[in-house]
């Protein structure tokens, strides 16, 4: 069972410091781990670092657990964006084509150098990733023409290493293979925490030049919580995931 970090970008404001935005696949983010403070905790020193954050693979039938969080980052003298648009465009044509949709969300933000930029957000099925990864070019796109902007970042878990995409698939990729397309998480990046593995599974795609020229420069990349928070294997394995 695969084990994440946190993924971190930094886009420059108009003052001196940095508006971070993360992505990060919680595991089954419900009620249980909702109610349990030990990992509330650790949830907020993680995404309290960032200004939006991304969050993948909530479970919360009853509505409860992200709401729970939001309020445990408010007392924690956070200000946040934490939400799920779902990408609203039908695939009529193609019902098939993702496991889980993916979601959307424009940003119209006056206090950043990219005043309006959109987010995508999408979690790859493992064994579909090459062909997903492929549709989320059309999705962009779509976002594009739709809202009539430039400035689009993808972040999120693409399982877009390892096992799930060969070298073969990636030379059919065109996200990959097109040159407006900027791939900031690298394929020798470890997007993991779990020591037996090094995978790039979660990554950051830019679109818009104006947005890549926006971006800290080298600020995309890894955030290993384990190694910052000192958690043991045992906590993050008992704590934030199943394991099987």
């Amino acid at each position: 069972m695969k084990t994440y970090v946190a993924l971190l970008l930094m886009l420059g404001l108009q003052v001196s410091a940095a508006f971070k935005i993360c992505a990060f696949n919680i595991k089954s983010f419900g009620e249980a781990k909702a109610s349990n403070k030990k990992i509330m905790g650790i949830l907020v020193k993680i995404l309290s670092r960032c200004d939006i954050s991304v969050i993948q693979e909530v479970r919360d039938s009853k509505g409860e657990a992200v709401p729970a969080l939001v309020n445990e980052l408010n007392r924690a003298d956070t200000v946040k964006v934490i939400d799920w648009y779902q990408y609203v465009e039908d695939h009529p044509d193609h019902p098939e084509a993702f496991a889980r949709e993916p979601f959307a969300v424009r940003f119209h933000s006056p206090t950043t150098v990219i005043k309006d930029f959109a987010l995508l957000s999408h979690h790859t099925c493992p064994s579909k990733a090459a062909s997903e990864i492929n549709r989320l070019l059309q999705v962009m796109l779509q976002v594009k023409s739709r809202w009539k902007i430039e400035s689009l970042m993808l972040l999120g878990d693409l399982n877009a290493a390892c096992g799930y995409v060969t070298a073969e698939e990636w030379r059919n990729i065109q996200l990959r293979s097109s040159d407006t397309f900027h791939w900031l998480i690298g394929d020798k990046d470890d997007t993991t925490v779990n020591q037996k593995t090094h995978c790039a599974y979660d990554r950051i795609v830019v679109h818009g030049e104006e947005l890549l020229k926006g971006i800290v420069p080298r600020s995309a990349k890894p955030f290993n919580f384990k190694k910052k928070l000192g958690l043991s294997e045992e906590e993050v394995r008992g704590i934030l995931w199943r394991w099987s």
